[in-house]
């Protein structure tokens, strides 16, 4: 069956010339691929992680080990979606306290690069999947949907709005429009 890019074409939900390399605060949120429910069980208001949530927990945590001008906030892992808030700081000064003799200029480093969200969402999605498919010895197989949904954070009334949403998520499984199990859901 071919495709049919008239039909089957992806809206950007990306802000038009926005810089999302930028420092500034970032709601995200991924599905698994087919909304397949592998991170875990919500009972009591409250997830019980798999194996494979656990790597995702890892995952997420890690990030600002890889990406030094990554803050991370608050976070949710739900059976088959994530939610969280990425912070991308200013990079810190890299010369600071550098006093190179003549002729030798200091290494580059990570810090020299500022990786926009996208390349942070890439990762996190890359490392989880890798490790994921180690796990369950299903080498390449997507763990992801292809595509993830972002909101630039304006102002502190939205972060409390979405740290509140990302919080109380749990509570709200019954409801949510990812769980299979809702008759509401549409997909």
């Amino acid at each position: 069956m071919s495709r049919n890019p008239g039909k089957h074409r992806r809206r950007s939900i990306r802000l038009k010339d926005y810089d999302y390399s930028q420092a500034g605060a970032y709601f995200v949120t991924i599905c698994t691929r087919d909304r397949e429910c592998l991170f875990g069980e919500i009972a009591g208001g409250s997830i019980g992680l798999s194996p494979f949530g656990e790597i995702v927990q890892a995952c997420w945590g890690d990030l600002p080990h890889h990406y030094p001008h990554v803050v991370l906030d608050a976070f949710v892992i739900m059976p088959n979606h994530i939610h969280g808030i990425v912070v991308l700081s200013d990079p810190p000064d890299v010369g600071a306290g550098f006093k190179p003799g003549a002729g030798f200029k200091p290494a580059p480093t990570m810090v020299d690069r500022r990786h926009g969200l996208t390349e942070i969402v890439r990762a996190l999605k890359t490392f989880s999947s890798r490790r994921i498919n180690e796990l369950r010895g299903t080498t390449g197989m997507p763990v992801w949907q292809r595509n993830y949904y972002e909101h630039v954070i304006r102002n502190e009334g939205d972060l409390s709005a979405i740290r509140k949403y990302i919080v109380d998520n749990p509570l709200r499984w019954d409801l949510d429009r990812e769980n299979p199990e809702n008759p509401g859901n549409s997909w």
